[in-house]
């Protein structure tokens, strides 16, 4: 199915970045690794399912030794960090294209309910955090008839 959009001729000059223009001027030079660790940090994206005891969180963070991932859970407030630590260069080695993010990344959410931090599991394998996180059972909620 194709998408119909309507053609604005102005479009472009809107759209003008000046932070790209400054970038490409530096793109061919050698201050481009440095200006690198100028960019922010990428987010974590994750996929979230819920059932009716709990909810599996997914996070993809790849290249990441699992020593470096730090998962902390406050009442229904889950917060994921990661650091991707950069490779030591060999002697000899000339860098010759360095795309790769290194340093801390974070990402924090909220959930519906309140979870049971206490039955909460995390694993990681091929780059994917698995969070398992039980909801918390209130013992006093109990549904109303309204008369």
């Amino acid at each position: 199915m194709t998408a119909l959009t309507q053609w604005n001729p102005f479009k472009r000059l809107l759209r003008l970045d000046p932070a790209a223009s400054f970038e490409n001027l530096f793109r061919d030079s050698g201050l481009a690794p440095m200006l690198r660790d100028v960019d922010a940090a990428s987010e974590i994206p994750l996929d979230v399912t819920e059932n009716a005891e709990s909810y599996c969180v997914k996070a993809q963070i790849p290249g990441v030794d699992k020593n470096d991932i730090d998962v902390s859970v406050d009442g229904n407030r889950v917060a994921i960090s990661a650091e991707f630590r950069r490779e030591e260069k060999k002697d000899g080695e000339r860098e010759l294209c360095i795309e790769r993010y290194y340093g801390k990344a974070f990402r924090a959410f909220t959930l519906p309910d309140d979870l049971d931090a206490a039955k909460t599991s995390a694993s990681y394998d091929n780059g994917v955090l698995t969070l398992s996180l039980p909801k918390k059972h209130n013992g006093d909620a109990r549904r109303i008839a309204v008369s």
